[in-house]
């Protein structure tokens, strides 16, 4: 894979001309027809995003979403959101669940709050609410999460659910329970340490627990939900502990683990809603766009889209989605209060640049119309900002080398781009924004 000099300015001109032919406009719902087309019958669709605290990313998701499900049926929608909070949001989208949108969003406690408690994603969960509200329980779309990190919520979704259900599961539970407690006050990062001593810590709990609740499940309640998703906590339980005790490895070990995870719960989601079952996954594009063209390959990493396109050959389409400038919603470390900061203009010859210098302020590329080798054999810098971010340093590990028509099978460009609209915890109903677009 080679990567080209931003400094080669023929191969910037060349590039340019080259794209201009193949982009389309998107200035209104309707301009999202090529996408639709290309979707064709993909029994998976991945909706990507440069960064995770941008509007407009979650508001054209939410467009071609919106879309997806009432032309084409699909069944769920699966985020890179953990699976307690993101099921709380399943629940109210039924009508099972009598509270409020804004008071479900409560439920994100986890640091970054913001990605998925903010006013983009609450229309959405609305929109869904009232879409649902004639279907059969069956028939209603719902809202997953995909994640790996929610060992503690997960663990106390299993409890408070076995302690309805099946007393005598809880017992086995309750060890895996006294084995994680002690860790509990930094995110695993002291469970890490600790399996440096004890190299197996709680897995085998974990795993017992898991075993246990799988053989009695046909003996849980009659909420066909329910009992997949205490089955499903105790999975979070059991590859958390994996993605943990992989921390201290370094390199693609924890990456690797967290995204094998995601495939797996999207695999159990599909076989869950049927044979046809259809599937939109709203991931960040590092993990949505296949791993194995970029540079994350040489370093040993896959990511879902690689797994999904492998799994499912010609069913999956992986749409990616970036910007030249704007706003966005970050930290500046793990932990740090979220900011609203300014996005710069995208670095000389990247795939934002190039985008930038084309006509038509947003765009869409097609990537079966860019199959040329200058797009084929070069790899281009493409941004990726992340929960955390310092605008002053981007330019020096913020561009993920990529062969975008192979990355994607499509790709939205917004060029200028906005913040999006956190919920604060404990917010009020009046709180929302008097301003704020909720469409696109």
């Amino acid at each position: 894979m080679a990567t080209y000099s931003a400094a080669n300015t023929s191969f910037q001109l060349e590039a340019e001309q080259l794209l201009t032919k193949a982009i389309h406009p998107l200035d209104e719902v309707t301009d999202l027809d090529s996408l639709i087309q290309m979707v064709g019958n993909a029994r998976i669709v991945m909706l990507g995003e440069a960064s995770h605290g941008t509007h407009e990313y979650y508001t054209w998701r939410s467009q071609i979403t919106k879309r997806l499900i009432r032309q084409k049926g699909f069944n769920f929608i699966a985020v890179e959101g953990d699976w307690p909070d993101c099921y709380a949001i399943n629940r109210f989208i039924k009508g099972y669940d009598d509270k409020k949108a804004w008071e479900v969003m409560q439920q994100f406690k986890r640091w970054p709050t913001w990605m998925w408690a903010n006013w983009e994603v609450l229309a959405m969960a609305e929109w869904l609410l009232q879409y649902n509200g004639s279907l059969t329980a069956k028939q209603k779309v719902g809202f997953y999460g995909l994640d790996v990190y929610s060992l503690w919520e997960s663990l106390s979704q299993i409890r408070s659910y076995l302690e309805r259900v099946d007393p005598a599961a809880l017992k086995i539970a309750e060890k895996a329970f006294q084995c994680f407690e002690p860790y509990k006050v930094d995110e695993g990062t002291s469970y890490a340490y600790a399996t440096q001593l004890v190299p197996r810590a709680c897995e085998d709990d974990a795993v017992n627990m898991l075993k246990k609740i799988q053989d009695r499940m046909v003996s849980y309640d009659h909420d066909f939900e329910n009992a997949f998703s205490a089955e499903q906590n105790a999975i979070v339980t059991v590859n958390a502990e994996k993605y943990y005790r992989s921390m201290l490895q370094g390199g693609a070990a924890s990456w690797n683990v967290r995204d094998a995870h995601m495939q797996e719960t999207l695999e159990r989601l599909l076989k869950f809603h049927g044979h046809h079952s259809r599937a939109i996954v709203w991931a960040h594009n590092t993990h949505i766009g296949d791993a194995r063209q970029t540079d994350m390959a040489s370093e040993g990493m896959f990511n879902i889209g690689e797994l999904s396109r492998k799994a499912f050959p010609n069913e999956v389409a992986l749409i990616g989605f970036g910007s030249t400038h704007g706003t966005v919603i970050a930290g500046r470390r793990w932990g740090a209060r979220m900011e609203k900061m300014t996005v710069p203009k995208a670095i000389d010859g990247s795939w934002e640049d190039l985008l930038h210098k084309t006509k038509f302020e947003n765009k869409v590329v097609i990537s079966s119309e860019l199959q040329h080798p200058l797009f084929l054999e070069n790899a281009i810098g493409h941004r990726a900002i992340g929960v955390v971010y310092n605008p002053a340093y981007e330019h020096l590990g913020n561009y993920v080398p990529s062969i975008l028509p192979l990355r994607y099978d499509a790709f939205v460009h917004i060029d200028e781009t906005m913040a999006l609209h956190a919920i604060p915890m404990q917010a009020e109903e009046h709180e929302m924004p008097e301003t704020y677009p909720f469409g696109v």
